[in-house]
C-alpha cells in the first residue's frame, strides 16, 4: 500500500486473508497474529502476514469475532461521511427493490421494512427495523455501540429526506450476543430525538459531527432504559420523556397488526416473510388453510385476505394466539368468527393427530393448504443432523394429511439448514409418505434482508411452495 493510513494495524493469518478475499467480513481471534494497541471498538487496518492490506475493520477485544471488515477500498476514511454513505446506500436499496412492489390500494412496502441488515449492508452489528414512523434498533457489537448516536441521527436524516417521518427510536439491545462483546443488555427509548425535538434533521446531524462517540458517552444517552435482568416483565409501556406507546399498530400487505415492540420476539415482527405471505395469499382463494407455528397470525390473516374459506392457526404460545384473534378483529374480516379458529398445541405433536378423520373434521379439515413456518431447528453446525431429521418429520406429518391437489408452503429460517439441506429433508419426507411434489415456487427472504455473497450467515431463509400430485 502506497498511501499512509491513520489506523492501527492488525496482522492476520493466510487462512483469514483467503476468507476475506472470498468476501467473508469476519476475522476470528484465533486468526490474529499481531495487533497494535487500539481502543475496543475502534477502527483498524487489517494486513495479511505478507504485508498485503485486506481492509479496514472494527475491532472487538472481547469477542471471538475479533474484527469485522468495513471497507476494502483503501481510499475510504471511516468518518461520518463514510457512515452517511453506507446508510444512504442501504436505504436506497430498499427504495429500489421495494417501493414499486406495493399491492394495489395498500400502503407502501416501505411502511414496515428492515432499514439496516448488519454486515449485509456494510454496517456490522447494527439491525434497524421500521414500523410506520417508529424505528426499532438492535446493536450487537461494541463498535456500533460507540457510534450509535451518530448513526441514529444519520438514519433519521436519510429517511426524512425521502419523505419518511421518524417519530421515535426504540432500542432492543437485550440480546445475549451483547454479552460476548462485553456490553450491557438493556432496552428503552432513545432520548436523542426528544432532546433535539425543536431542531431540523440537518441540525440534528450537525450536532453529532464532532462528537467523540465513546462507550461511556453512549451510555449516558440511554434514558429511559430497562435493564433486561431487572425488568423483563416490567418494561414501561410508554416513554416518560415522549409519551410514545410501545404497543403500536402497523400495516403490511394491507393488513393491520398490533405489535408489542418491548416484549415481542426480535424487534416485534418477522418482516423477512413479507412477500412469502403474499405467495400464500395468492393460493388461498376458496381453500381451507392450516397455519402451523402461526405466531401472531400473518400467514393466516393473509390467507383470509386472499379469500380462504377457513383458517386454523396453531401455536404453542397462548399469547401468540390471543394476538391472532386481536389482529383478526382489528381487520374486521367478513364472517371472521366462522372463518378463523385457533388451537394451542405443539405442532409436532398436533399434526399426527389429524390423521384421525374425526379429529381432522373437528379442527376444520380436510385442509388443502398447509403452511409450515417453524422456528429455527438448529443454531449451530453441530446440530444440523438432528435438525434435518426434524424438518423431514415435520414435512412428512403435513404431507400425510394433505389430499392430492393440495398445497404445502414450507420453510426454514436457519442459516445452518441450507437451501440444499432443506430440499433434501422435503424430498425425503415426500418419498417416505409416497407423495410426489410439483414445485410451484422457490423463494427466500425479502430484499430488505439482502444476501451478501461470500457471507453465508446473511442467507438464512428458504421458502418452498409445492402441490401434491
Amino acid at each position: 500500500m502506497k498511501q499512509a493510513r491513520p489506523y492501527p494495524r492488525v496482522t492476520v493469518s493466510r487462512k483469514a486473508a483467503r476468507s476475506l478475499a472470498a468476501g467473508h467480513p469476519w476475522v476470528f481471534a484465533s486468526e490474529v497474529l499481531d495487533a497494535d494497541a487500539v481502543e475496543n471498538g475502534g477502527v483498524v487496518d487489517v494486513f495479511e502476514e505478507n504485508g498485503t492490506w485486506q481492509g479496514a475493520a472494527l475491532i472487538s477485544h472481547n469477542s471471538t469475532i475479533r474484527a469485522r471488515i468495513l471497507s476494502r477500498n483503501a481510499n475510504d476514511h471511516i468518518d461520518e461521511a463514510f457512515w452517511e454513505r453506507r446508510i444512504a446506500w442501504a436505504w436506497n436499496h430498499r427504495l429500489a427493490t421495494m417501493e414499486g412492489r406495493s399491492m394495489p390500494e395498500c400502503e407502501s412496502d416501505l411502511t414496515c421494512c428492515r432499514v439496516v441488515f448488519s454486515e449485509a449492508d456494510g454496517i456490522p452489528g447494527l439491525v434497524v427495523d421500521k414500523y410506520e414512523d417508529v424505528l426499532v434498533s438492535q446493536i450487537g457489537t461494541v463498535g456500533m455501540e460507540r457510534l450509535r448516536e451518530m448513526l441514529y441521527l444519520l438514519l433519521v436524516k436519510t429517511l426524512v429526506a425521502t419523505g419518511h417521518n421518524v417519530r421515535a427510536i426504540y432500542e432492543r439491545n437485550d440480546g445475549e450476543v451483547r454479552a460476548k462483546e462485553g456490553l450491557d443488555r438493556y432496552k428503552g427509548w432513545w432520548e436523542g430525538l426528544g432532546a433535539h425535538a425543536d431542531k431540523t434533521t440537518q441540525q440534528l446531524v450537525g450536532d453529532s459531527a464532532n462528537k467523540n462517540a465513546s462507550t461511556d458517552k453512549a451510555a449516558s444517552k440511554r434514558l429511559p432504559t430497562h435493564k433486561v435482568q431487572e425488568s423483563a416483565d416490567k418494561s414501561s409501556s410508554s416513554n416518560p420523556n415522549g409519551d410514545y406507546p410501545t404497543r403500536i399498530v402497523v400495516r403490511e400487505n394491507g393488513i393491520r397488526y398490533r405489535l408489542d415492540i418491548v416484549n415481542s420476539q426480535k424487534t416485534g415482527f418477522f418482516l423477512d416473510q413479507k412477500y412469502n405471505r403474499r405467495a400464500v395469499r395468492e393460493l388461498a382463494q376458496g381453500r381451507r388453510v392450516l397455519d402451523c407455528f402461526c405466531h401472531v397470525g400473518p400467514f393466516g390473516l393473509n390467507a383470509l385476505a386472499g379469500g380462504a374459506d377457513f383458517v386454523r392457526c396453531v401455536d404453542v404460545s397462548q399469547t401468540a394466539l390471543d394476538l391472532v384473534r386481536e389482529n383478526a378483529e382489528l381487520n374486521a374480516f367478513a364472517n371472521m368468527r366462522s372463518r378463523l379458529s385457533v388451537t394451542k398445541a405443539d405442532v409436532m405433536d398436533y399434526l399426527p393427530t389429524l390423521r384421525d378423520r374425526g379429529r381432522l373434521r373437528e379442527e376444520g379439515g380436510p385442509f388443502d393448504l398447509i403452511v409450515l413456518d417453524p422456528p429455527a431447528f438448529t443454531k449451530s453446525n453441530r446440530t444440523v443432523r438432528s435438525a434435518l431429521r426434524g424438518y423431514r418429520e415435520l414435512n412428512a406429518a403435513a404431507l400425510r394429511i394433505l389430499p392430492r391437489g393440495g398445497y404445502l408452503a414450507t420453510c426454514s429460517c436457519s442459516q445452518h439448514m441450507t437451501r440444499d439441506l432443506l430440499a433434501q429433508a422435503i424430498a425425503e419426507a415426500a418419498h417416505g409418505t409416497n407423495r410426489q411434489l410439483k414445485q410451484v415456487e422457490e423463494r427466500q427472504q425479502a430484499p430488505d434482508h439482502p444476501i451478501l455473497w461470500g457471507f453465508p450467515q446473511s442467507h438464512y431463509l428458504d421458502f418452498f411452495v409445492f402441490q401434491v400430485v
